[in-house]
């Protein structure tokens, strides 16, 4: 890799309009190719990884470099994350000998972690200085591509020779496959068939966690794009019922063709005004299974989405935990005597997981706890991190993700 001054140009720019944080950088960086259409695909392919490796290491690489202008900090990333030389960076050398001479030993602790301090905090009153190191470094790497199986369609291992050699089993979902590299997967046959979908290792266990069986009536309560409406459906064998519900409109919107690619026709989306729609309340205690993968701060998924921890202000993880319990509470109407209530999160902050579940718990006497180890050991998933599913990129390989399971009394 030895971008030429242009590229290094254009990677500036983009930078530039993605650290002013106004939307989330996939869609700022996706308007700037739209406008920049003469980048080939592997220049585009430099432009991403750089930028996003900005996002990921910007404290520590603005310490590194004594700055935090958009270029100085793509020079000490192109030195510090991709290992150039400063002979390669000929317009910034001098910047590049410095940056490789620096030393990061002695920065603060959430500088070395690449955190905003308020985060680090909390991860450290949490987990303690250690293991919250372990989870900083986790979510500095960049995320596998992970692919779930429609196993109503074909077998893992068909796929797996259609996908070979770029593809192998994860470790935990039965139905999921990790790539090798960045393949254009959207273009494969399997995708187009309906064979496969993109969707994190971690987030298939949901659908395993909430064990929908033929015939029920399910709720997908925030469905957003319907990843995990379409592996409950999968799991279903396509009988019964799913409501896909979501108060995003253009979200939901797109579920209906990745339901029809799949071959999946028992899915009923519904528009919600709030989680009080009476849409939802017609439903009251009339559902087999609910699923509440509540909105949230999404820090589970700083591989993917590096942005977050520089959008989210400390703010917000209070008024985001006020907004899970209310989802929870209102969802809970919905499951029948015997029912299964699942709440999940991609978030790694007690606030947004263990603070609103108890909360929960405590004030619903109608519900019991169930144990999530117990509840994949009968999904044949050997997983257990206790009472409640906790999984770590650092220990699991996936994003970071919280489930909580409840039974209806």
């Amino acid at each position: 890799m030895r971008p030429t001054p242009a590229l290094l140009g254009h990677a500036a720019t983009a930078l530039a309009e993605l650290l002013k944080f106004a939307r989330p950088a996939d869609q700022a960086l996706s308007a700037y190719f739209r406008s920049h259409r003469d980048l080939g695909q592997t220049d585009r392919a430099f432009v991403a990884e750089a930028v996003f490796a900005v996002l990921r290491r910007k404290r520590s690489l603005e310490a590194a470099a004594d700055s935090a202008a958009p270029r100085d900090l793509l020079v000490a990333a192109l030195v510090r994350v991709f290992g150039l030389s400063a002979r390669a960076l000929e317009q910034d050398s001098a910047l590049a000998s410095r940056v490789k001479a620096s030393a990061g030993g002695s920065l603060p602790a959430a500088v070395q972690a690449d955190l905003p301090d308020w985060l680090w905090e909390r991860l450290v009153t949490a987990y303690g200085e250690q293991e919250s190191a372990a989870i900083a470094q986790g979510l500095l790497s960049a995320a596998p591509l992970d692919l779930r199986v429609n196993l109503a369609k074909l077998s893992r291992e068909d796929a797996l020779a259609r996908l070979a050699p770029e593809g192998a089993p994860t470790m935990l979902s039965p139905a999921g496959i990790r790539m090798q590299g960045k393949p254009a997967i959207n273009r494969h046959a399997l995708f187009l068939e309906g064979a496969v979908e993109v969707q994190d290792e971690g987030s298939q266990l949901l659908a395993y966690l909430l064990a929908p069986r033929r015939g029920e009536m399910v709720a997908d309560f925030c469905a957003g794009a319907g990843g995990k409406t379409l592996a409950i459906s999968m799991l279903m064998h396509g009988t019964g019922r799913i409501y896909a519900m979501d108060v995003s409109e253009k979200r939901l919107r797109e579920l209906a063709p990745r339901a029809a690619r799949a071959g999946i026709s028992n899915v009923h989306p519904i528009v919600l005004a709030d989680e009080g729609d009476l849409r939802a309340k017609r439903l009251a205690g009339k559902l087999d299974r609910v699923l509440v993968d509540a909105p949230c701060s999404g820090f589970g998924t700083l591989r993917r989405n590096p942005d977050l921890k520089w959008r989210h202000g400390e703010s917000a993880i209070g008024e985001l935990a006020a907004k899970q319990a209310r989802i929870l509470s209102a969802a809970a109407k919905l499951v029948k005597p015997g029912g299964r209530l699942v709440y999940a999160t991609c978030s790694i902050l007690p606030d947004e997981n263990e603070a609103v579940t108890d909360a929960f718990a405590a004030g619903h006497a109608e519900f019991k706890t169930l144990d999530c180890s117990e509840l994949l050991a009968l999904q044949r998933i050997p997983l257990d991190t206790g009472e409640r599913l906790r999984l770590w990129p650092h220990r699991h390989g996936t994003d970071g993700f919280f489930a909580a399971a409840f039974e209806r009394r």
